[in-house]
């Protein structure tokens, strides 16, 4: 296992997805370090993916999709929560990977203590908004450079996983392109479930 190079980032979402899957993200902060394995994710282009925060081109929001490739992109979701996603692509054009799920590998007894609601080590970073809880990523950490070993959030390289293992499908609760197969997800008991927002109107 070894920290991403960024130009093995940047490359298009859908390609990044995969090598994303069977990585490890790790965060250390005051009370110790928390790691994941990667086993869902889901891929968002920029101005051509109506889902995308991108899509309607760059903001102050936003900005961190749009490069360079290697920095966290960190946003705020439902007045509660916070999610997570590895900015891809080469730099000045947006594209991202959203981390959905993952499989806690180091610091499992942190992340119980931050994560007191999951009923099983399963349900730790089960879902975008319960990974970032469990991994104790927040709003300071929005730019964070992955491929920094000094950075408090780190990607490394993990198992290389099989492309027929691999498997994909609608991304979740978005209200544009809700068809679109861009999530992507290996075997694991972590998978999120899956729901279908409703169309905007």
């Amino acid at each position: 296992m070894r920290l991403f190079k960024r130009e093995e980032l940047a490359v298009d979402p859908l390609d990044l997805a995969h090598e994303l899957l069977g990585a490890v993200i790790e965060t250390t902060g005051p009370d110790g370090t928390v790691a994941a394995r990667l086993v869902e994710v889901e891929a968002y282009r920029g101005v051509d993916d109506p889902a995308s925060h991108s899509y309607r081109g760059r903001t102050a929001r936003n900005a961190v999709m749009w490069g360079p490739a290697g920095h966290l992109y960190v946003y705020f979701v439902y007045g509660m929560h916070f999610c997570a996603n590895v900015v891809g692509c080469e730099d000045g054009r947006a594209g991202a990977v959203l981390l959905r799920a993952a499989e806690v590998t180091e610091g499992a007894g942190l992340a119980r203590a931050r994560r007191k609601a999951a009923r099983r080590d399963s349900e730790l970073a089960r879902g975008p908004a319960r990974l970032t809880s469990a991994l104790r990523i927040g709003p300071e950490h929005n730019g964070a450079d992955l491929v920094d070993p000094d950075s408090p959030v780190r990607l490394f390289t993990g198992d290389e996983i099989r492309a027929a293992d691999i498997r994909t499908g609608p991304r979740v609760g978005v209200a544009a392109a809700m068809d679109t197969p861009w999530r992507f997800w290996i075997d694991s008991p972590a998978v999120s479930a899956y729901r279908r927002a409703r169309p905007r109107k």
